[in-house]
C-alpha cells in the first residue's frame, strides 16, 4: 500500500503520531485544532459520539459566508425520506466528516472513523492479518509489488508484477487501493481467491487461493553479499525501522563491509523523523530535508543527526516508480550531496507531509500540512527524482530468445553489484 511521509512525534506525545506519506502514507495546525475541538464537543465522557451533542452544534454553526442550515436540512431529509437502512446518526456523522476531508481533493488527506483509524495504526506497527504482499495500482490495475518473504502470498506462488484481475470474483479494474487492501485482508485462517495474469502469459488467467495468516513485516532486510557488499532493503519507514537499520549498520561495520546496495524500490514512505535518521548516516553536515508550510514563518529545515557511520561508504540506491515520500527524502538527500549513486526508475513524486492525529472518540485525521524539498531546494511533488542511472524495466522476464525465464532477473541489483565491484 502506498502512503506518505508522516511526522513522528511519538517521542513527545503517544497520542499523536505524525507520519510522513507516500506510503506505509497517516501536531496539526489550524484546521486540525478545529477538528479536535469539534471532537471534544460531540463526544461523551467515555469518548463515544453523543448524537445529542452533534445536534447541539446547530446553534454554533452559523457563518456569514456559508449556510450550515443546509447541512441540517439534508440531514433531516435523509432521516425522514431515505429508503435504505443506513441512516443511524453515528454513521451519518462520520460519513459527513469523511466527505469534509475528501472535499480537499487531496489523496493524502483522510478522515478515519474509529475502526479504520485502528487498522491504519496497526499498519504502522508492521503487524496485521492478511496474505503478506505489497500491492499497488498502475494504469487502474491492481498489481502485486512484492510478496513478503515466507508469507502466505509467497508460498502460494505470487510474483512481483502479477496483475490481479479479481478478488473473490470481484473485478478489480478501476478499484481503489484501499478497497483492494480491504478485500484481500481478513482474519487469520480465512482464505481469499485472487485471479491473476502475468506479463509473460497475458492470455492465461491463474486462480490462486491463499489462506490468510498473521503477518509480522520486517522493515529492514540485511544480507552480506560477495566482496564485502551489503544489501539493505528498507520496505518502509515505521516504528521498527530505526532500531532494525541500526542493527544492519552495526553488522556491516563489524564485517568490515566495503559497499552498500540500499534497496528502496516500492517503499511507500512512513515516518519523517526515521527518514531523516537513515539519510543522516551518509551525511555529516547540512540539511536533510526542508519543509514549506502554509505560513512561511513555520518553514523548517531538518539538519543531519546521529553518528554518520556510513559517510564515504560507496553506495548505490535502488529506486523505482513506486518509491515515494520518505524514501524519496532519503534518495533526494543522498543525490544532492553526491553520497550515493541513484539507480532505477524515476520515483513516484510524493513531496508532501501529512500530520496524523487521533481524536478523542478513536477516529483520526491525516492532513497534508506541508510540502518538502530536497537539500538543494528541489520540489519533487508529482515529478519525482530522476536517477543518476536509469534502468527501466527493473526486472527481465524473458531471455534473448524472448522465452519466459523461470525466475525474473533483477537488472537493478546486477547493475548495482557491477558498479560497486569496480570500486
Amino acid at each position: 500500500m502506498m502512503e506518505y511521509p508522516l511526522r513522528n512525534t511519538q517521542r513527545k506525545r503517544k497520542k499523536i503520531i505524525v507520519i510522513f506519506l507516500v506510503c506505509l502514507s497517516f501536531g496539526l495546525g489550524f484546521f486540525a485544532g478545529d477538528l479536535w475541538s469539534v471532537g471534544r464537543a460531540v463526544t461523551n465522557e467515555s469518548g463515544q459520539v453523543d448524537i445529542t451533542k452533534v445536534v447541539d452544534l446547530y446553534s454554533k454553526t452559523r457563518s456569514p459566508s456559508v449556510s450550515f442550515s443546509q447541512y441540517w436540512d439534508i440531514w433531516d431529509s435523509i432521516q425522514s425520506n431515505y429508503v435504505g437502512n443506513n441512516t443511524d446518526d453515528v454513521s451519518l456523522f462520520y460519513g459527513s466528516l469523511e466527505g469534509l476531508v475528501n472535499s480537499l481533493d487531496d489523496p493524502y488527506s483522510v478522515y478515519f472513523p474509529p475502526k479504520k483509524a485502528a487498522e491504519f495504526a496497526q499498519d504502522l506497527s508492521g503487524k496485521f492479518e492478511g496474505i503478506g504482499a505489497e500491492i499497488g495500482v498502475k494504469d487502474k490495475q491492481i498489481i502485486i509489488l512484492a510478496p513478503l518473504p515466507s508469507s502466505p502470498a509467497e508460498q502460494a506462488g505470487l510474483r512481483p508484477g502479477d496483475m490481479v484481475l479479481a478478488i473473490d470474483e470481484k473485478e478489480t479494474f478501476g478499484m481503489t487501493l484501499e478497497e483492494a487492501v480491504s478485500r484481500i485482508r481478513g482474519p487469520k485462517g480465512t482464505s481469499v481467491r485472487l485471479s491473476i495474469v502475468r506479463e509473460d502469459a497475458l492470455d492465461k488467467t491463474r486462480n490462486i487461493v491463499i489462506t490468510r495468516n498473521t503477518i509480522d513485516v520486517p522493515s529492514i532486510m540485511f544480507e552480506m553479499k560477495e566482496n564485502g557488499i551489503a544489501f539493505i532493503r528498507i520496505g518502509y519507514f515505521n516504528e521498527k525501522t530505526k532500531k532494525e537499520f541500526d542493527t544492519a549498520v552495526r553488522s556491516f561495520l563489524e564485517k568490515s563491509g566495503k559497499g552498500i546496495i540500499l534497496d528502496m524500490r516500492s517503499n511507500p514512505g512512513g515516518y519523517l523523523d526515521t527518514s531523516i535518521d537513515v539519510a543522516s548516516e551518509w551525511i555529516a553536515e547540512g540539511v536533510i530535508v526542508k519543509e514549506a508550510f502554509r505560513d512561511p514563518a513555520q518553514n523548517q529545515e531538518h539538519a543531519t543527526t546521529g553518528n554518520h557511520r556510513l559517510v564515504g561508504v560507496p553506495t548505490v540506491v535502488l529506486v523505482d516508480d513506486l518509491t515515494a515520500s520518505g524514501a524519496e527524502i532519503v534518495a533526494g538527500a543522498l543525490q544532492d550531496y553526491k553520497a550515493a549513486t541513484i539507480l532505477g526508475q524515476q520515483t513516484f513524486g510524493k513531496g508532501s507531509v501529512q500530520d496524523f492525529q487521533f481524536l478523542p472518540d478513536g477516529s483520526a485525521l491525516k492532513l497534508t500540512v506541508a510540502k518538502w524539498l530536497t537539500p538543494n531546494g528541489r520540489h519533487i511533488d508529482q515529478e519525482g527524482i530522476l536517477p543518476d542511472i536509469i534502468i527501466d524495466p527493473m526486472f527481465r522476464l524473458v531471455d534473448d530468445q524472448n522465452q519466459p525465464l523461470e525466475k525474473p532477473v533483477d537488472e537493478g541489483m546486477e547493475k548495482a553489484m557491477e558498479i560497486l565491484n569496480k570500486l
